[in-house]
């Protein structure tokens, strides 16, 4: 089993790539790399995933490998002008891998914290494999995103807590609306301004811009959410001033709607609507579906292999 690359071996590896630059080979020789995302459009501060594919096309098993002068793995960033943004930290290392012949190793990698990608405009991403043996670098292809923002609906200053961690500070805490190609998508920004710290750009989900959505904080501060994400769906997410999630449910509009309300001690509730899990219904219908309404195929035809739906992955 191939172990992973530690979160500390991604830093610091654009100006190392940078310096060798000349050295760079084809991504079509020894080692393919590619690299591919599921999007082009963020808003700043927002997880950047770029997954990195490597394919070992030598022949034979290669050791990638940390020299003194060179690191195996590295991102090169870089602004469509060609300034190049250094990585955030420095001293890294990476884990060895012995990569068998045809074999190939796929790694997410969240960008965000490892570069300065805080600025509005357009940036070229490539990733970089070095291979000891035969001295070189080996390039994937550059993938452009663009960094914008969403449209603040709702922002509030609060105090933390005593007893809290960071008890005494302040938090910024924005709500978002960001219009991606197919939907609008909500977001919630928790911010320490004075001292230039994000805690969190989380995606909540997509929601109906003719449907505001609502927010309260309890007692504790912590922030309750709900949006009206499709017609007589909704979702409920709760988050801590440290960025951390809660919870998050789904509500149908069952014969209420559902709303936030604030209890007598301070807290947060939800009122109407009943708890809905989209996964456990899909799979409650296809079994309702194959007892009674599977067609009977003709004599001699081979049923046609039904493909299995992926399950919906929250974003962090």
């Amino acid at each position: 089993m191939i172990r992973p690359l530690r979160y500390a071996g991604l830093l610091c590896a654009a100006l190392l790539c940078l310096a060798v630059f000349g050295g760079i080979a084809s991504s079509q020789a020894q080692v393919q790399v590619d690299i591919a995302m599921k999007r082009s459009l963020f808003i700043v501060y927002e997880p950047i995933l770029v997954t990195v594919t490597i394919t070992n096309l030598s022949g034979k098993e290669l050791l990638l490998v940390d020299n003194p002068q060179h690191k195996w793995f590295g991102f090169q960033v870089e602004t469509l002008d060609g300034r190049p943004l250094p990585p955030v930290g420095g001293n890294y290392l990476n884990e060895p891998i012995a990569l068998g012949s045809g074999q190939k190793i796929s790694r997410t990698v969240n960008l965000t914290p490892l570069f300065p990608i805080g600025e509005f405009g357009s940036y070229r991403i490539k990733a970089n494999v070095f291979v000891a043996e035969s001295n070189r670098y080996f390039s994937s292809p550059s993938l452009n995103i663009e960094i914008t923002d969403g449209k603040v609906l709702w922002n509030k200053t609060v105090g933390v807590p005593e007893g809290e961690p960071g008890s005494g500070s302040t938090r910024s805490i924005s709500l978002l609306a960001h219009r991606l190609p197919q939907s609008n998508y909500l977001y919630l920004r928790i911010e320490d301004k004075p001292n230039g710290v994000v805690y969190c750009t989380h995606q909540l989900g997509r929601f109906l811009s003719f449907g505001e959505p609502d927010i309260m904080l309890d007692q504790a501060n912590q922030i309750h959410i709900l949006q009206n994400s499709a017609p007589k769906t909704f979702i409920y997410t709760k988050v801590g001033l440290n960025g951390k999630v809660i919870g998050q449910k789904t509500y149908n509009e069952f014969s209420t709607r559902p709303g936030l309300r604030r209890v007598v001690d301070g807290s947060v509730a939800i009122v109407g609507g009943q708890v809905y899990d989209p996964v456990a219904a899909e799979a409650e219908r296809q079994k309702i579906s194959s007892i009674g309404d599977r067609p009977v195929p003709l004599p001699g035809a081979s049923p046609t292999p039904k493909e299995k739906r992926p399950d919906n992955l929250l974003s962090e």
